[in-house]
């Protein structure tokens, strides 16, 4: 697959391609944010599920220590934000009902890697990282790669975001 890399200045770029990603989602769909400690996962996630739910003042907190939070879609199609930084083994996600996510919502998930072989292979990632030296140093770039069904998908392009 085509990766398509995003030059972020800061924290409202990143917000904006959140927003953008969760305006082409619809059910079933994930989104895989990978990336370092600090490298804008959350704040990734945050405007994600804001656009999804169409409330740019919902409260969305990082689900770090509950590992999963859902939400009502404003299109009808749940929520699912994971955070999987605290799991200790990737067979531990299915109590926290991936299942059902996978199958019903739009599921984003900070700290994919911990799913090892069960991560989906229909999916959308998205790969943050801090600028290079010489770049903006409060910058951030993100690439972004579709997977399975993400890279057939007719229409506008699930990358094409800018």
């Amino acid at each position: 697959m085509t990766d398509h890399v995003f030059a972020l200045a800061d924290a409202a770029a990143t917000e904006r391609l959140g927003a953008a990603l969760a305006a082409r989602c619809r059910a079933g769909d994930v989104l895989a944010v990978w990336g370092d400690l600090g490298a804008g996962k959350t704040v990734l996630a945050r405007a994600f599920v804001r656009a999804r739910t169409g409330d740019p003042e919902e409260e969305v907190p990082s689900p770090t220590f509950t590992l999963v939070q859902s939400y009502d879609g404003a299109d009808g199609v749940p929520v699912f934000h994971y955070d999987l930084y605290r799991l200790e083994c990737s067979d531990d996600v299915w109590e926290l009902d991936l299942e059902d996510a996978l199958a019903d919502g739009v599921t984003v998930i900070e700290w994919p890697e911990r799913l090892g072989a069960l991560l989906p292979e229909d999916r959308l990632d998205v790969r943050l990282e801090h600028a290079s030296p010489g770049e903006d140093a409060d910058g951030r770039r993100a690439i972004v790669t579709p997977h399975g069904a993400w890279g057939t998908r007719q229409g506008k392009s699930a990358c094409h975001v800018a």
